[in-house]
């Protein structure tokens, strides 16, 4: 366990864009109250800063987006169009308000499980977007300020993905900072939220 917090805490120590390209490719693994193992490959991302007027830390810290601020590695959840929820994995130097926003995410394990939490969707739609991800692993706002090296949610680092596979793009939904390219996704993953034009 020491190592895996050490790989975390030196592959996350970074800026949020950094992080989030580097994120790609790595997995979450989601263990629910029965043993059931979900896992899911990262596939899209973006990033947040808290000089960027699109994060909920740019006004300042707040008792809402204070796990941002804390150490690299830890998710960060919250409410969108009082609907869903978006999980987000805090990045950079602690005190500084930045995460990367978890876009998409390719099923590995436990698809059966995510399929009925998503009440019967299949295929791309499963978990091609921040809310329905959330939904298909059961990560809610219980999980706000959790430690991603430790269960029921674990972030799983893998090798990074060549720079050559992924593209960057603009952010989306977005009414202030959209035009920052700012969204990374692995080009040829059909579980992409929006392809870039």
């Amino acid at each position: 366990m020491k190592l895996v917090s050490i790989i975390v805490d030196a592959e996350l120590d970074c800026s949020a864009p950094d992080a989030a390209r580097r994120l790609l490719g790595c997995e979450l693994e989601r263990t629910l109250d029965n043993g059931t193992v979900m896992r899911a490959r990262i596939i899209e991302t973006e990033a947040y800063d808290e000089l960027d007027p699109g994060s909920h830390t740019y006004r300042g810290q707040t008792p809402r987006n204070n796990v941002m601020y804390g150490k690299p590695g830890f998710l960060y959840v919250y409410f969108i169009y009082g609907m869903y929820y978006c999980c987000n994995i805090v990045t950079g130097p602690e005190g500084h308000g930045e995460a990367v926003l978890i876009r998409a995410v390719e099923p590995l394990a436990g698809e059966d499980v995510m399929k009925v939490n998503r009440r019967g969707n299949t295929g791309k739609t499963l978990t091609n977007g921040p809310g329905k991800l959330c939904v298909a692993m059961q990560i809610d706002r219980q999980l706000n300020g959790h430690d991603l090296r430790t269960g029921p949610l674990r972030l799983i680092m893998r090798p990074s993905i060549p720079d050559s596979h992924i593209t960057q793009t603009t952010r989306i939904g977005l009414r202030q900072g959209a035009e920052t390219p700012w969204r990374f996704y692995i080009t040829n993953s059909e579980y992409i939220s929006k392809r870039s034009k």
